[in-house]
């Protein structure tokens, strides 16, 4: 079989990345812009590989019952395959379906590639309330409007836009449905006569920032100094700096972290005063405030950040908290070195300590998960945005000792495939 040949499908389940299965005369074949149950009409763009082919979406035959007109009328199934804009791969689906498809791709991937036999839930992002109980701020019924940042592509030609999904390639669209109303606002007055990127930003004040990421050139607007807000408190961040995308999902995982220590430690506190706390790749010091708010201002904790600007932020962040200190240094070397040098007094503070990791989406790896267990904290939480990262770190941590009773996951990021998750685990 040949690229270019038309294949009528049938799928039958989804995969990871934001594609779905179906099988031609046994061969697993990955489609995007399909659902389980449907049967569809594709061309094969990549057949290389033995374990699978893949292809792309031309027609539905036999559309399923979640099936909708997708929330981003470029991406949807009528457009040509590749005129399709990229970030929205699951907004053809109802919302419900979305989530029911994202909690089965995380269970898949603790079963099938930790091994391990966790429960896990699906949530969506928690409404925000004033103190009098009122909501502030709440996800959308068709999950669009959420997304306070954005990059776009900016090509030779000055043409800007995302990049049709899959590719390199950049479309040209008049709409940004997932961002909030004033960066789709914004969008219409986007232009820029030097190829790399754009950014759209739009802060806890409200104002847009469209900061300009020339290719091979330094940014000033990026470095901005802006606010953000979660947990009643406010954290300095680099306009081109790493902060949460969704606008609610920093105040969500706060929450959901903090309601998991409180009941993973039962009758004890949910963070020790009197021990060491970790937070690893640490970035402005989001968690480590959530860290600092359980454990009181007298609480020691160690927030480490590769990124020199975001711990210098950190620094300023957690200066409510006298015993915090950010450090600038890679996460695998810096919790190697101290697994190497700590002292008895040190482990005793660590073995009453949480060590939070917040890892890129490659996850923390053996090295350091199994650094990390050597510590001997009473308790990890882990924090992971790629479901088959967070289930082979888990197997790690399950070979040292450390076990969850649960994963949460948390839909952050609606109409795409991306889900992020918690675990919080103590030695069994």
């Amino acid at each position: 079989m040949d690229v270019g040949s038309i294949l009528d499908l049938d799928i039958t389940g989804v995969a990871h990345g934001g594609v779905f299965v179906a099988r031609h005369e046994g061969r697993v074949v990955f489609v995007p812009d399909a659902i389980p149950g449907e049967r569809m009409r594709a061309r094969l763009t990549e057949t290389s590989k033995k374990s699978f082919w893949r292809a792309e979406a031309l027609e539905v035959l036999d559309a399923a019952p979640s099936r909708r007109p997708h929330v981003w009328g470029p991406a949807d199934i009528d457009v040509p395959p590749d005129e399709r804009p990229g970030g929205a791969d699951f907004g053809h689906i109802e919302l419900d379906a979305q989530r029911a498809l994202k909690l089965d791709v995380v269970r898949d991937a603790l079963a099938r590639i930790g091994r391990l036999d966790i429960p896990a839930t699906m949530s969506a992002a928690a409404p925000l309330h004033d103190d009098a109980g009122a909501v502030l701020a709440e996800e959308t019924p068709d999950g669009t409007g959420w997304r306070t940042r954005v990059s776009l592509h900016v090509g030779d030609d000055g043409r800007v836009g995302p990049y049709a999904q899959r590719s390199h390639r950049i479309v040209h669209v008049d709409s940004l449905p997932l961002v909030t109303p004033a960066l789709e606002r914004a969008l219409e007055g986007v232009r820029s006569a030097q190829p790399g990127r754009i950014d759209l930003v739009q802060p806890a004040d409200g104002r847009v920032r469209v900061v300009p990421r020339p290719a091979g050139q330094r940014s000033d607007a990026a470095r901005e100094v802006i606010l953000e807000q979660a947990a009643g408190r406010s954290f300095r961040v680099d306009a081109g700096g790493f902060w949460q995308v969704h606008r609610l999902a920093a105040h969500t995982l706060t929450e959901v972290v903090s309601q998991r220590l409180r009941e993973v430690a039962g009758d004890e506190p949910a963070v020790d005063p009197d021990g060491w706390h970790l937070d690893l790749y640490g970035g402005v010091g989001l968690f480590a405030a959530t860290l600092g708010g359980l454990g009181g201002e007298g609480a020691r904790i160690t927030s480490v950040e590769s990124d020199e600007r975001a711990t210098e932020h950190a620094g300023r962040n957690l200066a409510d908290w006298v015993g915090a200190r950010p450090e600038t240094a890679r996460v695998d070397r810096w919790v190697s070195a101290l697994r190497a040098s700590a002292t008895e007094r040190e482990r005793q503070r660590l073995a009453r300590g949480v060590v939070l990791l917040d890892p890129p989406r490659s996850g923390a790896g053996r090295q350091v998960a199994e650094d990390v267990a050597a510590l001997g904290p009473r308790t990890i939480v882990y924090v992971a945005c790629d479901p088959v990262a967070l289930a082979r770190d888990l197997a790690t941590f399950r070979e040292t000792g450390y076990v969850t009773d649960r994963v949460d996951a948390l839909d952050l990021f609606p109409n795409s495939h991306h889900v992020e998750a918690v675990a919080v685990l103590r030695h069994e």
